[in-house]
Order: C-alpha cells, then structure tokens, then sequence
C-alpha cells in the first residue's frame, strides 16, 4: 500500500510537465502546497482558458493551469477575477491588474515557421473554422468575447501576436486617452511585443516578432498564431529578467 500511496508523488519528484498556471499563481511548490482545487478561478473566468489538471498530475491533480495553444487568457475580466477569487492566495491577492502578473515569457520559437520572418502577410482566420478559441475584440464587442474563427483577418505583413496582445490593446487605448473602464490604473508601463525589421543571409527582408520586458506570459500570441506549429511559444514561469 505504502508503493501505491507514493504514485502520486512520482509527477513532483520527476519534474512533471510544467503548466502554464492562472494569473497571480505563487511560485509551483507553495502554489501545489496552497490551491485546495476548488475549480472558483474556472467558474468565473469569461474565456474558459482555465481547466483543472487530470489524474496523471499526481499531487497536482485538481489544480488549474491554462493551454494557451487551446484557450490563452486575454484579460477579458480586466479584473483579475481568478485571483479575486481565490480563498487561498494561491493566485495572490497582491496583484491587480493584468499587467502586474508574471506567468510566463513569450518567446519565437520557430523563426523559420514564423509568416513576419519571411516577409508573408495573413489572410482569414487565425486557425481555422473549427478553432474554438475566444477574444475580446474590443472594437466590437467591450465585454463579450468573440469567437476567433468568425474574425478574419487581412494584413500585409503577419503581426497578428502583437495586434492582438492584450498588453499591447490596453497601451494603445490608454495612448488614445481611452483607458480600460476609465480606469489609468490599467494601463501598463511596458511594451510587451513589436515588430523589428531583420535581413536574412539571402538579402531578403522580414520582421521579427520581439518580446518585451512588458509581456507577461498571458499566451495570446500563441493562441493566435496561425502557423500549423505556433511559431511563437510561451516560456513557463519565465520573466524579463530571465531572459
């Protein structure tokens, strides 16, 4: 009995898989120590980003972690709500703002893959007609999120990771005096992810999706990404000043 009852400790002693956790999650092994796997931050998040861990997760089973591949958070509650609701600041009650969290790091993963690097443009929707993955497009709708794969979209060049990040929205509408809710508390104080011109040994010309010390880790740019592979990735738990 005593080898059954430590199954569930193999997936924290071996490293298991790391997740991308909810905005505010504490360091892993205080988050795994802390969460009671209520399931409250899946209840009131509007996008449904957030899912709660399987049986093969060990002590981590019941805990929330987001796929940003399948569903990123993009800050639709302006709030926080998941760390609002949290009963036990697994997810801190420190932060208020979208911009204050840290769950990670976006990095281009696949240059090669990447639309901007070869200088292609994009047209359509992001990933196809059956993705059902959600925005908050608020040009459109300023609460409701929308269905990605009814968005297309038409660009020169590929800048969908930027034109949709969620940091990159609230620094533009606060530049336009239009903060989110009125509120300049929301607004960031970094940049988060731009374009930058680059040649290519051949001579030809592209543009590098650039990550910025203002990311923090949400997963649209993954999400979105319309490349078969995500050609940009997010690095879990990682900061600026990691990289």
């Amino acid at each position: 009995m005593v080898g059954i009852s430590l199954i569930g400790l193999v997936p924290v002693l071996s490293g298991a898989v790391p997740r991308l956790r909810p905005p505010g999650a504490l360091l892993e092994q205080k988050f795994l120590a802390s969460c009671i796997k209520c399931g409250q931050c899946v209840q009131v998040c509007p996008v449904n980003a957030i899912e709660l861990a399987d049986l093969d997760e060990g002590f981590g089973i019941g805990t929330p972690f987001i796929d940003a591949r399948a569903q990123a958070c993009d800050f639709s509650c302006d709030g926080l709500q998941c760390v609002l609701a949290c009963p036990t600041g697994s997810l801190t009650h420190e932060i208020n703002y979208s911009h204050e969290t840290r769950m990670g790091f976006a990095r281009l993963d696949k240059p090669k893959l990447c639309l901007a690097m070869q200088g292609k443009g994009f047209s359509g929707v992001a990933r196809g007609p059956d993705f059902p993955g959600k925005l908050r497009f608020d040009e459109i709708d300023r609460w409701n999120p929308l269905n990605i794969n009814e968005q297309p979209f038409d660009v020169e060049i590929c800048d969908l990771c930027v034109r949709t990040c969620p940091i990159e929205i609230r620094i533009a509408q606060c530049e336009a005096g239009k903060p989110p809710s009125g509120d300049t508390n929301q607004c960031p104080p970094l940049r988060a992810i731009r374009l930058e011109e680059v040649t290519h040994a051949d001579g030809s010309k592209g543009m590098r999706p650039t990550v910025l010390d203002g990311c923090v880790g949400c997963g649209v740019c993954e999400m979105i990404c319309p490349t078969e592979e995500a050609s940009i990735v997010i690095d879990i738990r990682k900061t600026a000043e990691d990289v």
